[in-house]
């Protein structure tokens, strides 16, 4: 049977555009069809949204924070706070979405074209007969394989109430459509104000708290679990908690959110033991995966609620169709990029690949940042017993922190006694940028004692890592009681022949 592409990859979010770009510079020929109707996480450059919106957060904070520098504005004294200027919804939106508009550019449908990729926009369904393919626009695609990168949305829970009030969603509060319509209701510029609870201890709940509180709103982050992140380490989980805490905003644990409603102009939501009221409610529960259009069941995909069933090497059950991206890692794009190469290979030459997330880093871009690759002290004690030592330095050691005044935080090596790195968490100021030098050293097999002996560049944040590391060197040393006593002699022996 002829086929017309090497590769038909169903999804025009930046994940299924990545891997329409990564196919097509193997020389593979390539369709990269954008449904029309599937809203990958609210919006397209969804993780590029949510990140412009926190850095007007970020700004408001750091102004307010400007009198530890000893700066105030030209209306304040130095007896008085600085004064913090209002922050007017539609203004930022506006940048938002022009940041959102120069990112998508890059990779808009001339772009793609002059590389080589046929862009076909619209709804489709995989179809069987006569043979396996794509029907878009009334054609059948057919590939040697198929890539499904559609993404996905913000998951809404059955809470008992909730389909009958007005609430938020991480894929429709950033909606400058939202804003203005609340302006055209009100008849007044919009600022975030008032109180809202957020639903969702994930990253991208934690985020969107604390943005909202920067931006002078009252929160109360309502989670069902017995802490925030609860899949990151404890030690740093918590910190983040206090963080925010020590922001304002009221953290609610072990609080699962039964019932919602609405009286007179107020809501109100039922959390535990405990009835919240809000002018606003924000879901930021977890992400669902956009796949119930495109006729799954017709070519033998088994799929649930949860998405589609995967082997490792990103194969469905349907050894022709691949899939990335779409188990709620939309705000994670550097994961869903890393799947999309490894269906990428597997597609397009031999089902050999096999993901390994264990040397991948995740971050959480809340102020101080929480960022981390591999194990954490719980799951590498458990796997490894007593052959776990953890090292750690405090961010209040670098001159770089003292001079920026970002001394929360910490970094965590988590490693074997042979200098083995099995994890690390960071908790600070450019954890993100720090991470991947941690993770690279993780894929290459790089030990501890290799990045004690690199220098780093003074003051920098980066120092972080070298001091770690020293620690973990100090403590190999007071471990081997020998070698001390060797030193020790050796050290006497010298002084007394001088």
């Amino acid at each position: 049977m002829t086929v017309e592409y090497d590769l038909i990859v169903i999804g025009g979010n930046p994940v299924g555009i990545h891997a329409a770009i990564a196919a097509t510079q193997l020389n593979a020929r390539v369709a990269l069809v954008n449904p029309q109707s599937i809203q990958t996480n609210g919006f397209g450059h969804g993780a590029i949204y949510h990140q412009t919106l926190t850095q007007v957060g970020r700004i408001v904070q750091q102004v307010r924070d400007a009198p530890q520098f000893g700066i105030y504005s030209s209306i304040a004294d130095s007896t008085q706070q600085a004064a913090v200027p209002s922050v007017q919804l539609t203004q930022a939106m506006q940048w938002a979405s022009a940041v959102v508009s120069t990112c998508s550019e890059l990779t808009a449908a001339p772009v793609l074209a002059s590389l080589g990729i046929d862009v076909i926009a619209g709804d489709g369904e995989f179809c069987r007969l006569p043979h396996l393919g794509f029907v878009v626009n009334n054609r059948r695609l057919r590939g040697r394989a198929y890539l499904i990168a559609t993404g996905s949305r913000p998951e809404i829970p059955d809470i008992e109430g909730l389909s009958s009030i007005s609430y938020l969603t991480p894929a429709t509060f950033w909606h400058q459509e939202t804003v203005e319509a609340r302006e055209k209701e009100s008849g007044k510029t919009q600022h975030l104000q008032g109180s809202w609870v957020v639903m969702g201890g994930n990253s991208l709940g934690i985020e969107l708290a604390q943005t909202l509180t920067r931006l002078n709103c009252q929160v109360t982050l309502v989670i069902s679990e017995s802490n925030i992140l609860p899949e990151e380490d404890s030690e740093a989980s918590r910190l983040i908690q206090a963080q925010l805490e020590a922001e304002g905003i009221r953290v609610l644990t072990q609080s699962p959110v039964t019932q919602v409603r609405q009286i007179e102009n107020k809501k109100w939501v039922q959390a535990g033991n405990r009835a919240l009221e809000a002018d606003e409610i924000l879901v930021a529960t977890g992400q669902q995966p956009n796949i119930e259009a495109l006729n799954l069941e017709g070519v033998g995909v088994k799929f649930s609620q949860d998405g589609v069933e995967l082997n490792e090497k990103l194969q469905t059950t349907n050894p022709r169709i691949y899939a990335c991206g779409i188990h709620g890692g939309g705000y994670h794009p550097h994961i869903a990029e890393y799947e999309a190469s490894i269906a990428l290979k597997n597609a397009l030459f031999y089902p050999l690949f096999k993901v390994n997330y264990r040397g991948i880093p995740r971050t959480v871009f809340t102020e101080p940042q929480l960022a981390r690759v591999g194990l954490t002290e719980a799951q590498a004690r458990e796997q490894y017993g007593k052959d776990v030592w953890v090292v750690r330095q405090y961010f209040k050691t670098l001159e770089k922190a003292q001079l920026l005044g970002e001394t929360t935080g910490f970094c965590k090596f988590v490693v074997r006694r042979s200098g083995e790195i099995l994890g690390a968490s960071i908790v600070g100021a450019q954890a993100s940028e720090l991470i991947g030098a941690i993770a690279l050293a993780m894929q290459q097999n790089i030990k501890m004692g290799a990045i004690a002996n690199l220098p780093h560049v003074s003051p920098t944040f980066s120092e972080i890592l070298q001091k770690t590391a020293q620690e973990w060197r100090q403590q190999r040393l007071n471990h081997n009681r020998l070698l001390k006593n060797v030193l020790e002699s050796f050290f006497h022996l010298r002084r007394n022949w001088s």
